[in-house]
């Protein structure tokens, strides 16, 4: 405390005490106050034992006149002349409460003084690579916090106490461990090394699990880090599941939502059954019955099991035609008659098909499809073919083991933007000009097609090229025609496939049409739309050049499954 320039003393006088009293006497009480760290504190001097053994009352006297209030160890001799030994003080230090500092708040992270230190991303990928051992002796005091230490210890062979051999035979990876830290982030590892059943193996195998997802387990359980691709995502929900690590699994699901599509929802359907994820496999149901069609045509629809393959021909409300359906589960046959080593015959696909081939709805075909695809496909035994034929020409209808229901599909609903409609004689013209409108959702919906106007000046035909984008990507176009019967409701157009909306973005709708000039328009147009739990907002577009916007114009409801 010498050095210090800001800090005040204040001595405080007491009554001396006899030293047979204790072994150890108090003396006079210093008040500190320490501008600098803005603290208040008392400090008691307290005299060692063998000093109050050594020390009489008149050399106490004498002590107190000469060295008056000298501070430190050496106030008792800087008397002159005194016979009495060195007093020695101990000195206990009482601070007012504070909160408590973390690690990280006293030692901010800064970027390594010298190009030696190694930050700890640079392990991660270093470790990611190879069994990496730290060659710095100080190599703990790089990092100011617990995490940080720990998360060097990933995939790192110093101070190992177990290996994993994961991967299945020729695909294998031995990765080392720790066994307090797996045991900290997983219970099956806590079980495994310290539970009553407990083996003490120095190297454990797990041929189920991939050397990748397992690492990106190690690194959340070590790091605190959840890294995932889209490539091992379903893997390291499987490593998170079988372990149990529920935040890591959580975070994986949470992945495969966000980037669910037609194009893998089949697959993820099969997958979610497989790890009882119920909001995963319901998010999985809205895309395959709003995007059956692309989901039954997608390469991930042939590699599901057979199950799933049954619970989708089931499925009521599946928005796809039934030919779709059949072409789908044919392909899914070859598909399983190459997983089975089984010769790509009629046979073998009605074979692996199985009682699931009475689950496509075949009967309710347009007679078109079922003459020109199902009955010519080879499947369908010659008895089955006619009673089709029979069934569709026949007041006396056969009976079949194919379903004869038609599924009901999605009913579609309906965004009216527009609480007016109207036409003068020089309105609404269009010479190949755009109609555009944006749009934003706050719940992920599938649009199917536009309403639009057609003539105020008696029945006409159209041709609309109808177009989807967002931030300037075209998600969904075309091109076709539809019949206006000169009344003032409005008449579909659909796209090819629903487009997936995510929620909170806005989407940006155009037309083009092409035909009788005038037309019908909308007018009192509403900024926001409630249509049964959606809820939609519209803006204006600068892609408009035709004059259509919030207020007014073209394009007065977007049709949407939901």
């Amino acid at each position: 405390m010498a050095g210090r320039s800001s800090v005040i003393c204040t001595m405080k006088k007491e009554k001396n005490k006899s030293p047979e009293l204790h072994s150890r006497e108090r003396h006079p009480v210093l008040m500190v106050d320490d501008k600098e760290k803005n603290m208040k504190c008392l400090t008691f001097f307290l005299m060692l034992p063998e000093t109050v053994k050594n020390r009489s009352k008149k050399g106490s006297k004498k002590a107190n006149s000469s060295g008056g209030s000298g501070s430190g160890s050496g106030g008792g001799s800087s008397g002159s002349g005194s016979k009495l030994p060195p007093v020695c003080y101990e000195i206990i230090t009482l601070k007012t409460k504070k909160k408590k500092k973390m690690a990280a708040d006293i030692f901010p992270r800064k970027k390594p003084a010298s190009s030696s230190s190694t930050t700890v991303q640079q392990h991660h990928q270093h470790n990611l690579c190879n069994n990496n051992l730290i060659p710095a002796p100080n190599w703990q005091g790089l990092y100011p916090t617990i995490r940080e230490r720990n998360a060097v210890m990933f995939n790192n062979d110093l101070m190992a106490d177990v290996h994993f051999v994961v991967g299945p035979p020729g695909g294998t990876q031995r990765l080392p461990g720790h066994k307090y830290v797996l045991a900290v982030g997983s219970s099956v590892f806590h079980a495994m090394f310290y539970g009553e059943l407990a083996e003490d193996k120095d190297e454990i195998r797990i041929p189920d699990v991939e050397p990748a997802a397992f690492l990106a387990m190690l690194k959340y359980i070590y790091c605190d880090e959840i890294d995932l691709a889209a490539d091992t995502v379903l893997a390291t929900l499987y490593a998170a599941k079988k372990y149990i690590v529920p935040h890591l699994a959580r975070a994986c699901v949470n992945f495969l939502e966000t980037s669910l599509s037609a194009k893998n929802a089949c697959v993820l359907l099969s997958q979610s059954c497989l790890f009882e994820e119920p909001d995963l496999t319901q998010r999985c149901w809205e895309v395959i019955d709003a995007q059956a069609e692309l989901a039954l045509k997608s390469e991930g629809f042939c590699d599901i099991d057979f199950q799933t393959l049954e619970s989708i021909l089931r499925r009521e409300t599946l928005n796809a035609k039934e030919i779709v359906v059949f072409e789908a589960a044919l392909n899914w046959a070859e598909v399983e008659c190459q997983r089975q080593d089984l010769a790509l015959s009629i046979e073998n696909k009605r074979k692996v098909l199985g009682k699931a081939l009475y689950l496509i709805r075949i009967p309710t075909m347009a007679l078109d499809d079922f003459a020109n695809g199902a009955a010519q496909s080879g499947v369908l035994t010659l008895n089955e073919t006619n009673d089709i034929f029979l069934w569709y020409t026949a007041s006396k209808k056969p009976e079949l083991q194919f379903v004869s229901k038609a599924r009901k599909g999605l009913v579609p609903q309906r965004c009216h933007r527009f609480q007016s409609c109207a036409y003068r004689s020089n309105q609404w013209r269009y010479r190949g000009r755009c109609d555009s409108i944006q749009f934003a959702v706050d719940k992920r919906v599938f649009i199917a097609g536009f309403g639009l106007y057609g003539s105020s000046c008696g029945s006409a035909e159209y041709s609309a090229k109808i177009e989807l984008k967002r931030q300037g990507v075209v998600l969904g176009q075309n091109l076709s025609k539809y019949f206006s019967d000169g009344s003032s409701n409005t008449f579909p157009v659909w796209f090819e496939y629903p487009v997936q909306i995510e929620p909170d973005t806005f989407y940006t709708a155009s037309v083009v049409l092409d035909g009788n000039e005038l037309s019908y328009f909308g007018q009192e147009g509403m900024t926001e739309v409630q249509c049964g739990k959606v809820t939609v907002q519209f803006q204006c577009s600068s892609d408009s050049t035709n004059g259509t916007g919030v207020q007014g114009g073209q394009i007065p409801e977007l049709i949407f499954y939901a």
